[in-house]
């Protein structure tokens, strides 16, 4: 017998029963196919009886009681019609074609239509006990303590090097750029909600992916990723270069100063207190968590000049295979200027 939520699929104005239909598709397959099966026959006996409405509206032209209301009203009174009728036993026949003809490709269902043994649907089909240890095991880990050296607690509580070492002040290739930035920023988008796909793919659009940083006197490095300028405000190290500015959609060479930072993640959590400080960024963080929402409203709060930099940046998350490739190495593994 069908649930009564179920059976609620067969008022044409209820929705609802069609939702119960997703979740019995997981538990009862049989039943939810002879009710999809239903359903699409309904559809088909509602396209014969407006054909056949169709037909007859020729004699009916220039009837006074014919009006908008009266067709709505015979349109709801067909809909049901064509519902009850697929709904009744055998109907037009075509949906027991349908169970017939569907039930051979359902997974964990017989040609007839019936649930197969050895099926699993949910994980309730699943054995779920405990297997029972090898009396051998504790005999095995002991061997395994005697041959395998203890580690000394001092080698245990030193810090690894590896991870201490300074980061290049330009970068080779994209895969490089994202395999030592992306671990920096996830760690600043985990206090701030930025998704770190989008810092990386910002800070690879302002640099060139690591080859064009922002330069001091004598090579001086400024680990600036994020293009940002330095105004009255800043009170650190700044760096005076030549730079591009559109005015107007025209790409046009100006000087300007821009922070100077000792570390790339000071760069890192320098941006996310620009945006944080900054109330023309605030719907900007309020899409922390949806990167191309994010990027577009970077662009429309007018952080950057260049007119298509929101899709630039969008690009390079979504569009560049070579980003694609470089996100994917860092996980295995563990330009335009911004205005106040």
């Amino acid at each position: 017998m069908q649930d009564s939520s179920i059976q609620q699929a067969r008022i044409y104005t209820d929705f609802s029963g069609l939702n119960e239909l997703k979740s019995q598709a997981r538990t009862d397959k049989k039943a939810a196919l002879e009710e999809v099966a239903r359903q699409f026959e309904s559809l088909f006996i509602g396209e014969m009886m407006k054909s056949m409405r169709k037909a007859g509206d020729v004699f009916s032209e220039g009837n006074y009681l014919n009006s908008n209301e009266s067709e709505h009203y015979r349109d709801m009174f067909d809909n049901q019609l064509s519902l009850s009728l697929a709904g009744q036993r055998g109907g037009t026949g075509l949906a027991e074609a349908l169970v017939r003809q569907l039930s051979r490709q359902i997974p964990g269902m017989s040609e007839e239509g019936q649930k197969l043994s050895g099926h699993k649907a949910t994980l309730a089909d699943y054995d779920r006990s405990v297997p029972v240890p090898s009396r051998a095991l504790p005999e095995q880990v002991r061997e395994v303590n005697r041959i395998a050296p203890a580690e000394p607690a001092e080698q245990a509580a030193a810090p690894a090097t590896d991870d201490l070492a300074p980061l290049p002040r330009n970068f080779g290739s994209p895969e490089e750029f994202v395999r030592e930035l992306l671990p920096v920023a996830e760690r600043v988008a985990r206090e701030s909600g930025i998704d770190p796909r989008v810092m990386i793919a910002q800070a690879a659009l302002e640099t060139g992916w690591g080859k064009h940083m922002i330069e001091g006197e004598g090579a001086s490095p400024s680990h600036n990723l994020f293009g940002i300028k330095a105004d009255h405000r800043w009170q650190g190290d700044s760096v005076n270069i030549a730079t591009t500015e559109f005015r107007e959609g025209v790409p046009m060479s100006e000087r300007a100063s821009f922070r100077a930072y000792p570390d790339y993640e000071a760069s890192f959590r320098d941006y996310v207190e620009f945006l944080e400080s900054n109330p023309r960024y605030r719907d900007v963080l309020a899409s922390a968590d949806q990167p191309e929402v994010f990027a577009q409203k970077l662009q429309d709060a007018g952080y950057a000049t260049d007119p298509e930099y929101g899709a630039k940046i969008r690009r390079i998350m979504n569009g560049d295979s070579l980003m694609t490739l470089s996100m994917d190495n860092a996980e295995s593994m563990g330009n335009t200027e911004a205005e106040e």
